[in-house]
């Protein structure tokens, strides 16, 4: 899921300074090269780790095909945001300004609610992922080197000379079995069952500030992040070299060049290339507003490239099973492999500074749309973070598949921002022009109906 927190830093310090005076905030400008790399950092998050598992839902072609192609339809649609705005928006209006201009009110709420979906699909995610990343730190910490890594997985395979790659299997009666071995650590310090719940003491007292600015010096995280990723990567696939067969269908490196369950990585990416809702306030500042369109295909085309490279690099080799390729990219490793380790903790610190920034959009977006305020009262605000912290706390324990969430909220959220409302507002635009014409209306339309088939697919996928 992408790279929330840019976004957000931007909309805070809008916020705040809107509290203060009524007029027009001054929007300060930035160079060509400065905007591409806000783009490309925004839209890079959670998605990333997620990006070898769809692969393997998808198959070895049909995989990058759909990183491809579907990139360069989500570029189309947030160009298409630009283009209204330029024609019909005011310097300071945003998506759902136009929504309810172009579209009317009903529409403009439609689209809040599907905002609303994407940042709390993205604080869901965030607290598996934080849960994750916790539990095993604190492991490595403390000396636990256990065989079950997961609730209801066991290691199948840890090799040294595999650069710590590991395979969990989904074999309930061998954990059955060692469940009756458990010691009274292992049982109070539980991945699934008490590690979501023990994370509410460290990120409940974070998220009642009524203001994050502290949190948005911690962004540049975002980027160091990515790049170890990608670092992280390439050095694992070195010591594995290549692991593909493409004849044998007995052989454990057997992969095919399209699968069946490939709308699960077509749902994801909706997500890994969404920033839609928010694209004319990171383009806004482009100091040379001509140079938007190319500025936006230099960042999708480098955001491609990033899922392509940790994607298809850690796919191609992999050394066990693909089958075996989890949705946190991290989960292959053995506990005690120091580049993991490293990673996890990174990790941890960085989503804890990323959490509550998506909280504060979530509460401020919720609030303002139910009561007009952003911070109604102490009370108001402690209900609303004790109802997210409790949807992800009961995600994290009984759903903390971020494959699944990752995938569910895009094809939803991505029909509404990605595919529909682009769309439509151009429609709109070019009707009011009267310029509308039968091929631009039945391309349109396509569109959004590949948006619609997208999410339809995603029911038909099953989950490992």
């Amino acid at each position: 899921m992408k790279e929330i927190a840019k976004d957000v830093e931007e909309e805070v310090g809008m916020l705040e300074r809107n509290q203060t005076s009524r007029k027009e905030p001054t929007i300060s400008k930035q160079s060509s090269l400065v905007t591409i790399f806000a783009v490309w950092n925004t839209m890079m998050g959670t998605s990333l780790l997620a990006m070898p598992w769809g692969m393997e839902r998808a198959g070895l072609v049909a995989g990058p095909f759909l990183m491809i192609v579907q990139g360069g339809v989500c570029l189309f649609t947030a160009y298409l945001n630009l283009r209204t705005e330029s024609h019909l928006g005011s310097p300071t209006w945003e998506i759902s300004e136009l929504t309810r201009a172009l579209l009317g009110p009903v529409a403009e709420v439609i689209a809040k609610i599907f905002s609303f979906v994407v940042l709390l699909g993205a604080n869901i995610v965030y607290w598996i992922l934080m849960s994750n990343f916790l539990y095993f730190t604190i492991n490595f910490i403390t000396g636990v080197r256990e065989d079950v890594i997961l609730s209801d997985t066991v290691v199948s395979s840890v090799n040294s000379s595999l650069a710590g790659a590991l395979c969990p299997l989904f074999k309930e009666e061998i954990m059955n079995e060692s469940l009756k071995e458990i010691s009274l650590y292992q049982r109070i310090w539980d991945l699934q069952n008490t590690v979501p719940i023990f994370l509410v003491l460290i990120i409940g007292p974070l998220l009642n500030f009524k203001s994050p600015t502290f949190f948005t010096k911690f962004n540049s995280l975002g980027t160091l992040s990515v790049m170890y990723i990608i670092l992280f990567v390439i050095i694992k696939s070195s010591f594995w070299g290549i692991n593909i067969d493409l004849k044998d269908v007995t052989s454990i490196h057997y992969t095919p060049l399209i699968k069946g369950s490939f709308p699960a990585m077509s749902g994801m990416l909706a997500l890994s290339y969404f920033i839609h809702n928010i694209i004319i306030t990171l383009m806004r500042s482009n100091a040379n507003q001509k140079n938007n369109g190319r500025d936006l295909t230099i960042a999708y085309i480098l955001v491609m490239l990033t899922y392509l490279s940790i994607g298809v690099v850690f796919f191609l080799g992999f050394p066990l099973g693909k089958s075996c390729i989890q949705d946190n990219l991290l989960n292959n490793f053995a506990t005690w492999d120091i580049m993991t380790v490293a990673a996890r903790a990174f990790l941890l610190f960085q989503l804890m500074t990323v959490f509550p920034l998506i909280s504060y959009m979530l509460r401020v977006q919720t609030m303002v749309a139910l009561v007009g305020n952003p911070y109604p009262s102490r009370g108001h605000i402690l209900l609303f973070n004790a109802f997210v912290i409790t949807v992800c706390v009961l995600f994290a324990v009984f759903l903390p598949k971020i494959g699944t969430i990752i995938r569910f909220t895009g094809a939803l959220s991505g029909l509404v921002h990605v595919f529909a409302i682009p769309c439509l507002l151009r429609l709109a635009t070019l009707k009011k022009s009267g310029k509308i014409s039968t091929p631009s209306y039945t391309m349109y339309i396509l569109i959004i109906i590949y948006g619609a088939a997208n999410l339809i697919g995603q029911f038909f996928v099953k989950d490992r």
